[in-house]
């Protein structure tokens, strides 16, 4: 690795001293000869695990074929994922990204849009909770409103309000003529995986409809499975107007799209909105490629069993280790634990064990594997977590964590 002051690279990162080499399934290879159990996935983007054959191929045969012409051209795959996704969606439309940072970009768009079809365009804020992440852009982060994202990028750009997470009475006070949607994170993975519960997001429908405005949810995260249903929403059965969604969708390729209902998406005509690359044939060959394993026979209900394996695993870890563990946290695959220790110590002996996780706020630990990690891969898993647990209590391992998750 370079020296800091001799790295061409923007020095944006605080990169761990790995070299990654390779990967397959759940496993990272590194130059040096180590083998890495992946539980961060890219950051909940390695949906499948590292080189599925399946993306594999489709990506191999798409770039043999063809790989951009732009939106000025029908791209077949397009209509095909689109297909897909609204079939399996509350969505009628979908407009594709390259990141979910642009996919929550078109969402806020397509919401103060369709309020000035309608007459009323001094409806253009957006009511976001604190806490959320919803990308670096300079519009993402005045949505998120986190002090330490928006200081040093000037003003703070206009048309985003924060209320308190789970504030209810705070919320519906905020709502204002001017307001045009409310953008909520079902679960909010960055902010330490804090989830909203699922009457609450049914009130939020409700607040919505009353007020005539959009609700937006933003499952960049939680999507494509990562929660045990396509989309997180399922759980409370409270539709969005507007979804948007990215990282798991490709699978480790770079995409993201932005859903929504018809009438949601009517002021996006022509010349309203736009992108280079977004839904490329590439792209859209492995966002295909990705639905034909998830959208599959028995695949979601086989990631909710696993789900639950991991799970009661480390509730039952944290029981073991209550000096150590405060808290298991998640739905899903989108799993975490409040460590007594800072969490940066916590993952520094993970890999220690050769183990991958990733930090998120709270002091939470984010455990984010592929969503066809094996039973045995998650008992592995446990084995290196309770290690990790053990060395920071200065107490020997019990060994019970196989039998817990057995």
């Amino acid at each position: 690795m370079l020296p800091h002051d001799d790295n061409p690279l923007f020095a944006t990162f605080a990169r761990a001293q790995i070299r990654v080499e390779r990967g397959e399934g759940v496993w990272l290879h590194t130059s040096d000869g180590r083998r890495f159990l992946d539980f961060t996935g890219g950051i909940a983007v390695n949906s499948l695990g590292h080189a599925h054959p399946h993306l594999v191929a489709a990506i191999t045969a798409q770039a043999s074929k063809l790989w951009h012409v732009s939106n000025l051209f029908e791209i077949p795959g397009q209509e095909r994922l689109a297909e897909r996704l609204t079939e399996a969606s509350f969505a009628d439309k979908a407009f594709f990204t390259n990141s979910g940072a642009e996919a929550l970009e078109c969402a806020i768009k397509t919401a103060r849009r369709y309020h000035y079809v309608n007459g009323q365009p001094e409806r253009y804020r957006i009511l976001t909770f604190e806490g959320a992440f919803h990308g670096r852009t300079l519009a993402t982060i005045a949505a998120g409103g986190q002090k330490k994202y928006l200081e040093g990028f000037g003003p703070k750009v206009e048309g985003f309000d924060q209320v308190a997470f789970g504030d209810h009475e705070a919320l519906a006070a905020a709502v204002t003529d001017e307001t045009a949607a409310i953008l909520v994170e079902p679960i909010q993975g960055e902010g330490g995986i804090r989830a909203v519960p699922e009457v609450c997001l049914k009130g939020l429908r409700d607040l919505c409809d009353e007020k005539g405005i959009l609700l937006i949810y933003d499952e960049v995260q939680t999507g494509i499975g990562r929660t045990g249903t396509f989309f997180a929403y399922e759980h409370s059965g409270a539709e969005p107007d507007i979804l948007a969604s990215a990282k798991g969708i490709g699978g480790g390729f770079p995409m993201g799209v932005c859903l929504a209902t018809a009438e949601a998406a009517k002021g996006m005509t022509p010349g309203t909105h736009g992108t280079t690359f977004g839904g490329n044939p590439l792209a859209m060959a492995v966002g295909n490629a990705v639905l034909d394993v998830v959208l599959g026979e028995g695949f979601l209900a086989e990631v909710r069993r696993t789900a639950l394996l991991f799970k009661q695993s480390l509730a039952s870890l944290a029981d073991r280790y209550p000096e150590m563990i405060e808290a298991v946290r998640g739905e899903g695959l989108l799993i975490g634990i409040k460590p007594r220790v800072p969490n940066g110590a916590f993952i520094e002996a993970l890999r220690g064990h050769e183990m991958l996780a990733a930090p998120a706020g709270d002091n939470v630990i984010r455990f984010l594997p592929p969503l066809n990690v094996t039973p045995e891969e998650v008992r592995e898993a446990m084995r290196r977590i309770e290690a990790a647990a053990a060395e920071l209590s200065g107490r020997p391992a019990e060994g019970a964590a196989e039998g817990a998750a057995a």
